[in-house]
């Protein structure tokens, strides 16, 4: 499988530096219109968990995507930083003793660790609250039904039919409630929800802002679905063979609480093969896009090929 290039790459580190500068000017310690304060604890363990790491994929996804269809604007890194925002939250929830009960997360102490249980979970409804915020502010998208449908489309990725439902399904397939561990089916269906909703999401936002409709819309979604598919099947490959220290957090934690993943279902070898035809199929569906699709296409090899 042919690697990502260095020009990817350069425009990876390009997209995620201009996400570091805008969630810090987000971020600051100054209270905003219609707010009273913000606490100055609450702020360093929202900055300690979104600043200053990541691969910040899912920005650079919203960012290329409306790149990719004539749209340029600063709506798109702004958006990209609510979905970024998001995915963090997200991670802080899931460290926390009563999830994964991870110590560490991109080389760091995760944030209950660095602060406490309960600056961790007002942390993570803080910086969920701010995606949306940022969403439906008029400084995204001047029409307020393009950001009406963003805000709608990332409540259904991140909420119970999507992201939170797939973590309880994943919850359930540790064996916690004494359910059956789950099929083929199964994994696919808690997968897609946990991880590739809003990996998905962050392409169809592109898409939206582009005001992008019909054909162009589907291949651009039936993208971002089979690069979601291949990002988690690709993660738990990773933690089977990577290292801690490589990682930056708990290797092997999967297999040793029981998770279903398609790793053990269908084998490594079988996994890598599904990671190359979830490829194959992200490159089919940007197909019609020509030369203008390669950074997407890129970006579903990064997803596989990557070390951490």
């Amino acid at each position: 499988m042919m690697r990502s290039t260095s020009s990817f790459m350069a425009r990876l580190l390009e997209v995620a530096r201009d996400v570091e500068t805008t969630l810090e000017g987000l971020l600051s310690d100054e209270a905003r219109s219609g707010e009273i304060a913000r606490p100055s604890r609450l702020m360093k363990a929202l900055r300690h968990a979104a600043l200053g790491g990541g691969k910040r994929l899912r920005p650079f996804l919203t960012v290329e995507v409306a790149r990719l269809l004539g749209q340029d604007a600063p709506g798109a890194l702004r958006t990209g930083c609510a979905v970024e925002l998001l995915h963090c939250y997200s991670l802080v929830h899931d460290d926390l003793p009563s999830m994964d009960d991870d110590d560490l997360r991109r080389g760091r102490p995760t944030v209950h660790k660095a602060f406490d249980d309960a600056t961790a979970i007002l942390a993570g409804d803080a910086l969920q609250t701010l995606a949306f915020e940022i969403l439906a502010d008029p400084a995204t998208d001047p029409d307020p039904a393009i950001r009406a449908d963003l805000v709608l489309r990332l409540a259904r990725a991140s909420g119970l039919g999507g992201m939170v439902g797939g973590q309880m399904l994943d919850l359930a397939a540790e064996g916690r409630y004494g359910e059956v561990r789950a099929d083929q089916a199964g994994i696919r269906r808690l997968q897609a929800m946990k991880t590739g909703a809003i990996l998905a999401f962050s392409v169809e936002a592109g898409a939206v802002l582009a005001r992008a409709e019909g054909p162009e819309f589907a291949n651009l979604s039936a993208y971002g679905q089979a690069l979601g598919a291949a990002f988690q099947i690709a993660d738990d490959i990773l933690d089977r063979e990577a290292s801690a220290e490589v990682m930056g957090k708990r290797t092997g934690k999967d297999q040793q609480k029981g998770k279903a993943t398609l790793v053990d279902l269908l084998g490594m070898e079988e996994a890598r093969r599904e990671c190359a035809r979830l490829v194959e199929q992200a490159d089919s569906a940007v197909a019609p896009f020509g030369d203008k699709a390669e950074i997407l296409r890129q970006a579903v090899r990064f997803v596989v090929e990557r070390e951490t």
